[in-house]
């Protein structure tokens, strides 16, 4: 719920502060689009301190000439009839509006901080975070990791250099034979302290499987005829190894 949070009020907080730049853009006579497109891509943050370091000025026409001027200046640029000091006032009054959307926007932005403050002390005192590596469902974890990887043509291929004790890598799998199919893993651990483990994790609903790949001599083939055909937890556990090479798929 607080994950939830976090995106809904940022969008909350996008499309506010978005519609306060559009309607100051027109305001302006600049591009409302434009700078609307700027604001909900680059995120409400940095897209407000661009806005708002290019912001054009706010202009009238001169009543004698019809030439847009700045509603500060005394004299028409194009004319130069001199122009009624309380005209320029008013228009200067009316800079500020549209204070809803920016009263609104604060507001998502201050809920949205909240739900990540909630999120980061559940997740340090481990509160509604399942870690446990036999769940059916997704596991969180609360560590670190240095890796990088991929996932294509059913093949999960993983380099891992460090993480932090238990830390847990998921992917999800489909079983389409479960009597024929077998689970290819190929994994070498580059650095093993003492005490360290690699375990490899196979959940589907209850039944759950577990073997030790720290040091492997040659490929693991592992039969799936105890599972059902369907989506499959496929898991690495890292337990203080490091650098860690693995290519893991169905054959």
């Amino acid at each position: 719920m607080m994950i939830f949070g976090i995106v809904f009020f940022a969008l909350c907080t996008t499309v506010f502060f978005a519609a306060w730049v559009y309607q100051d853009c027109k305001k302006r006579g600049d591009d409302p689009v434009l700078w609307t497109v700027v604001v909900g891509a680059v995120s409400p943050f940095i897209g407000l301190l661009i806005y708002f370091l290019r912001r054009a000025e706010i202009k009238t026409v001169c009543p004698s000439c019809g030439h847009r001027i700045s509603v500060t200046a005394n004299y028409c640029e194009n004319c130069g009839i001199q122009r009624e000091k309380e005209d320029s006032e008013i228009m200067v009054k009316q800079g500020t509006h549209h204070l809803h959307f920016i009263f609104a926007g604060i507001v998502s932005l201050a809920l949205m901080f909240a739900c990540l403050t909630g999120f980061i002390f559940s997740a340090a005192l481990g509160n509604g975070i399942n870690t446990d590596v036999t769940s059916k469902g997704t596991v969180w974890n609360t560590g670190v990791i240095m890796d990088h990887g991929s996932y294509r043509k059913g093949v999960w291929k993983l380099h891992i250099s460090s993480a932090s004790e238990g830390f847990v890598k998921q992917k999800n799998m489909t079983i389409t034979d479960a009597d024929t199919q077998m689970l290819s893993a190929d994994i070498s651990c580059g650095t093993v302290p003492d005490g360290a483990t690699l375990v490899l994790w196979l959940v589907q609903e209850d039944t759950v499987e577990s073997m030790d790949v720290t040091n492997l001599s040659e490929p693991l083939t592992y039969p799936l005829d105890a599972f059902e055909n369907g989506k499959l937890h496929v898991r690495l556990q890292i337990n203080g190894v490091k650098d860690v090479d693995s290519e893991i798929s169905m054959k």
